[in-house]
């Protein structure tokens, strides 16, 4: 009989409780939340049209979330990953404050729509730190891979 309590790898269940516990997916998964609220919100008002914006944004977190928990980011090697997640971060965060700002301004219709659009300033500041996050990441990356210019550009002077 097989022993199934020694595992090679470790299953989705387990990746998913230790990749929500890192700081990349607690704000993932916050994102996806706060999304499925805003969706919920203004599904449920008179302002429904406005849902495609969490509905997008909380697919591609769905998406990245996925990638990055099952580590087939190391694997697919021909996308960019962090700036691909970097353009999502920073799109969803500039959609989020538009759609929001448009509602509340506009003077909203009812609760639903008043909550949605609250909700949704708040999702726009949790892209927007991921984003902020992402740039510090791709900020560090280089600065650990720059190469000493002076040394490498007077040699090939000579």
């Amino acid at each position: 009989m097989a022993d199934t309590s020694a595992h090679g790898s470790p299953s989705c269940a387990e990746r998913l409780k230790s990749y929500v516990n890192t700081q990349k997916g607690f704000i993932l998964a916050a994102e996806i939340l706060v999304s499925f609220i805003v969706i919920i919100c203004y599904a449920s008002s008179w302002c429904g049209g406005y849902t495609t914006v969490p509905i997008c944004e909380m697919t591609f977190s769905m998406i990245f979330f996925g990638i990055f928990m099952m580590d087939l980011d190391k694997q697919f090697l021909g996308i960019n990953w962090v700036w691909s997640d970097l353009f999502r971060a920073a799109v969803g965060a500039v959609l989020y404050i538009i759609t929001s700002l448009v509602n509340l301004i506009g003077g909203s219709r009812d609760g639903a729509c008043m909550a949605g659009a609250v909700l949704g300033l708040f999702a726009g500041l949790i892209f927007a730190y991921d984003t902020y996050t992402i740039f510090l990441q791709i900020q560090s990356n280089r600065q650990h891979s720059a190469a000493p210019t002076g040394a490498v550009f007077l040699s090939m002077l000579i």
